[in-house]
């Protein structure tokens, strides 16, 4: 198997043509990608690009050469915090999404379906979050509604998630639910002291519209200091577009941008054996599949990169077991937030494990003193 030689930890700005792009590397990438360019006995010439001044050119673009690689090993020096919704944010599967649940099946005219938390939380265990299955286990239980067709439950179950994502909405949009307490002010001590904060609603079980959302209660002034990090901003980043194969040959010259390829190509290889270790764990993932795992790891990376920094001084805040386990595979920090869906797993790999925000539990100076220990 080929090695990539280009691990995405430092970020450089690429403008030209009065666009910015974000790439991820160091000087050594280029030096690779020159090396690799001599072909036998013969020199196939390579990007024109030249160093000075801090700067790296080659065609029309500019690289800034970030001075990341010279960050202080310290942890409290440089660090930046990613931030999942449910669960962190707030505890959207305790709070909304068994009422949704509750008001589509009424909405539905199934009397017979009410969900309590009781009932709620040992369906989530038992169908480790998938909500058809979720379904599938409750109307098997106590028998599905006599005017659905055994061919016909499948479209049955598709109805139902579609009044359930609408009244999620509908209660996450309403101010009857509020963020986690001490949340914001997390957020808060973060920003006062210059620690950047990138807020994840790309992976968010519940859908990127309901995470938005969510993250809009924390208000104007408090998102202006932060960075959403979602399915559009993803794709954006350098490591996206190496990893799903969009707008790097439109960025770069073509033979740089040919080498970056045959890197990515082995940075799926590797995000594929990650998957294939993963999978022979025996733990309950939110889900299992390749594409889920390699979306979340994705997100961590483009976090990393927008927050400047390498991934091992960015640290994930997760609600979720699948987060938890994309953080460990590419050795990013990680500190578990317990939540309802949450609440009875192990996690070996988080540097630490808390009930909340502030007190006795997660705060800014209690996360640097784990971080130097």
């Amino acid at each position: 198997m080929e090695t990539a030689s280009c691990p995405i930890l430092y970020t450089i700005r690429f403008r030209g043509g009065g666009t910015t792009a974000r790439a991820a590397s160091s000087a050594k990438l280029y030096s690779d990608i020159h090396g690799k360019l001599l072909r036998g006995n013969s020199i196939i010439p390579p990007p024109s690009y030249k160093f000075g001044d801090n700067r790296l050119q080659f065609g029309r673009f500019i690289c800034n050469a970030s001075t990341a690689n010279t960050t202080q090993s310290d942890p409290s020096q440089k660090i930046a915090l990613l931030l999942e919704v449910d669960g962190v944010l707030m505890d959207v599967y305790r709070l909304c999404n068994r009422q949704a649940f509750n008001v589509a099946f009424r909405k539905l005219g199934l009397d017979c379906a009410n969900w309590t938390e009781p009932v709620y939380l040992d369906l989530v265990r038992k169908s480790a979050g998938d909500e058809e299955r979720m379904l599938i286990l409750f109307f098997n239980r106590i028998g599905w509604p006599t005017s659905v067709a055994t061919s016909e439950k499948g479209t049955f179950m598709k109805n139902v998630l579609r009044e359930k994502k609408n009244a999620l909405d509908d209660l996450v949009i309403s101010n009857a639910f509020s963020l986690r307490p001490g949340a914001e002010a997390f957020i808060d001590d973060a920003c006062d002291k210059g620690i950047p904060v990138i807020i994840l609603t790309a992976y968010c079980t519940s859908g990127e519209k309901v995470a938005r959302l969510i993250a809009e209660k924390l208000g104007t002034d408090r998102m202006s200091k932060t960075k959403i990090v979602g399915d559009d901003e993803v794709k954006q980043s350098f490591y996206g577009q190496l990893v799903f194969g969009k707008g790097v040959s439109s960025s770069l010259d073509e033979k740089l941008a040919k080498e970056v390829s045959r890197a990515a190509s082995a940075e799926r290889q590797r995000i594929a054996e990650e998957v294939a270790s993963i999978l022979k764990l025996k733990v309950e993932l939110n889900t299992t599949s390749s594409e889920s795992l390699q979306n979340i790891v994705a997100a961590l990376r483009a976090g990393a990169e927008y927050a400047e920094l390498p991934v091992n001084n960015c640290v994930l805040i997760a609600g979720s077991q699948s987060g938890v386990a994309a953080a460990e595979r590419i050795s990013m920090p990680c500190v578990v937030l317990r939540s309802s869906s949450t609440s009875r797993a192990e996690f070996p790999s988080a540097i630490a494990v808390m009930d909340g925000f502030g007190g006795a539990d997660l705060t800014i100076s209690r996360l640097v003193r784990k971080l130097m220990s």
